[in-house]
């Protein structure tokens, strides 16, 4: 049972930080439902990843520098797929 509600905590958590970066990003973002929530996750591995090599720990979902982390980290990842996907599109 404890895999199923890491993997709902997970999904949560990366459908809030998702939809706060994609609030943040002006434009249009070409993502759905799922995309969001992958967005979250892969932005609070960025973040994280970003935060321990500034700060030398581990930063983890349970503080609000976790939560920020995340949002910045999906917020990089948001420019750059968007960046991406203007110059594949033109």
């Amino acid at each position: 049972m404890g895999l199923i509600w890491m993997i709902i905590s997970w999904s949560v958590f990366g459908l809030i930080v998702g939809a706060i970066a994609r609030l943040l990003v002006p434009g249009e973002q070409p993502i759905g439902f799922l995309g969001t929530i992958l967005l979250g996750i892969v932005g609070s591995f960025v973040g994280g990843f970003l935060g321990s090599l500034l700060f030398g720990g581990e930063i983890n979902l349970s503080n609000p520098a976790g939560w920020i982390g995340g949002i910045i980290g999906a917020v990089i990842a948001l420019l750059i797929y968007t960046r991406i996907g203007k110059k594949e599109s033109t």
